[in-house]
Parts: C-alpha cells; sequence; structure tokens
C-alpha cells in the first residue's frame, strides 16, 4: 500500500506529464507492489488536483468492460475513469493532436441520467428509468505514462491505466438522443472509419452483454463509498470497439445507422 505521499506525487507527476505533453513512466515502475486501491487513490488525487484547477466533474467512463480487454490487461472486472468538463467536444470539432499524447479513439454510448443511482443492487431496468436519454459518443483516451516504455519496452498494467484516469481525455457526442427504451440497446451498433477506411464495427452488446450493464457496474463500485450517480452526469457505458490510433491530419467518421453519425479532425 502507498503512503500518501506516494500517492500525492504520483498524481502530481501525472498532472505534469499531461501539461508537458510528455508521458513518464509507469507508476508501478517505481512502485510495482501497489494495488487497485492505490490507483484509484492516485486518480482522485489528479482530479481533486483538475477541481482545484476550477474544473468541474460532468461524470465518468466505465472501460475495460469487454472480455477481450479485460483478457488483454489481465483483469477481470471493468475499471472507471472521471469526466470533466474540459473534455466535451461538439460533433464536427477539430481537435489538436498534439494536445494529447498518444491520443485515439473507442466507440460507446453515453447515458445521461434524469435521477440519482446507487446502491449495490441496481438492475438494466433501474438504470433505464434513471436515464433521460442515450446518445452516441466517441471517447478520445490518451496516456499520460507510457503505454510501452520505449527504453525497457515495461508495459503499463490496469493499474496504471487507473492512476492515469482510466486513459479518458476526452468525449464527443453525436446528435441524435433517443429514450432508453426507444429500441433495444444491445443491437445498436456503429462502423467507425479512420480517413474513410473502415476499421471498426461493433455492437453495443460488447459491453458486458448489456451497456446499462457498465452503468450497473460502477452505481455497485461507488455504493460502499456512499457515492451516487447524479441527475445531469454523463456516464461513458464502455467501448465495443477496440482503440484506433490518431495522429494530426486523420479524420474520424463514427456511423451509428439511424443513430446518426459522429464526426471530429484532428489538426
Amino acid at each position: 500500500m502507498l503512503s500518501k505521499e506516494q500517492i500525492i506525487k504520483a498524481a502530481d507527476d501525472l498532472y505534469t506529464a499531461e501539461k508537458n505533453r510528455q508521458a513518464i513512466d509507469p507508476v508501478t515502475m517505481a512502485h510495482p507492489d501497489m494495488d487497485m486501491n492505490d490507483a484509484y487513490a492516485i486518480q482522485k488525487s489528479w482530479v481533486d488536483k483538475k477541481v482545484a484547477d476550477g474544473r468541474e466533474v460532468i461524470g465518468y467512463k466505465i472501460g475495460l468492460t469487454s472480455r477481450a480487454m479485460q483478457d488483454a490487461m489481465k483483469i477481470d472486472t471493468p475499471d472507471y475513469g472521471v469526466l470533466l468538463d474540459d473534455m466535451q467536444f461538439e460533433n464536427g470539432a477539430s481537435i489538436c493532436a498534439a494536445d494529447f499524447i498518444d491520443p485515439r479513439i473507442e466507440v460507446e454510448l453515453a447515458f445521461v441520467l434524469k435521477d440519482t443511482l446507487f446502491g449495490e443492487d441496481i438492475s438494466i431496468d433501474d438504470v433505464l428509468d434513471a436515464t433521460d436519454y442515450v446518445v452516441p459518443a466517441l471517447e478520445l483516451i490518451a496516456a499520460r505514462s507510457h503505454r510501452v516504455h520505449p527504453d525497457t519496452g515495461y508495459t503499463r498494467t490496469v493499474f496504471d491505466t487507473i492512476s492515469d484516469n482510466a486513459a479518458n481525455a476526452g468525449i464527443i457526442t453525436g446528435d441524435t438522443k433517443f429514450g432508453p427504451r426507444e429500441r433495444d440497446l444491445r443491437w445498436c451498433g456503429a462502423l467507425c472509419y479512420l480517413n474513410e477506411v473502415l476499421e471498426e464495427t461493433g455492437l453495443a452488446a460488447g459491453v458486458l452483454d448489456h451497456p446499462a450493464n457498465g452503468i450497473r457496474w460502477i452505481a455497485k463500485r461507488f455504493a460502499p463509498h456512499g457515492i451516487a450517480l447524479l441527475p445531469g452526469q454523463i456516464l461513458l457505458a464502455g467501448s465495443f470497439t477496440r482503440p484506433l490510433k490518431v495522429q494530426a491530419g486523420d479524420q474520424i467518421r463514427a456511423d451509428y445507422g439511424p443513430l446518426g453519425e459522429i464526426r471530429c479532425n484532428f489538426v
């Protein structure tokens, strides 16, 4: 278990890495015995610094929801990160690639709440009842610590990813909002194009068999700490495609069929 001083230093290092646009060593290189509680404590310390800067928490992202990603990270549970108000981009936005370290795009659905969700026994129906609307979304992920260390080849662990706000850096939402019971969310899908080349396809059922299960998971995770999911919060349910690496000059188009498209350009 890390000391309070070690947690604060790790959060400070990640905060500075983002500011300087320069990836740092994964936390586990210096602290190989750290655990998941340490990782979330570092994440919270990082978020606290952001809030002190004037940022506002607007919701959460759930990650590692697919079996393939859990196997890759050698973990059997999802993780979460925090969405802040300066992470929001409009559909069609031009995004400066240099503002992010090793940026990538994932395809998701976002739930926006109208009622409070709290408790360890939340059902899918509870999630749908508490949801104001669902909207297609892209998650922009980044890496404040090296995914693979350029000198040693060390690959960061899930604890490093969690410490790094579960790699979250931004969210781009679509224009089509729909009621949570207007369609079978499991069958909502998308085609994701990079520079007009189809690179990824997927169905939202890839998120724990139903995207609302991602929301259930985070409600259960927060309940023992007395934390509720609140009206107005945006909840990214989890990606149903693998991340696509992007750089300046790239164009992303995610085609959700009847739910419209999301586009963004990296400059």
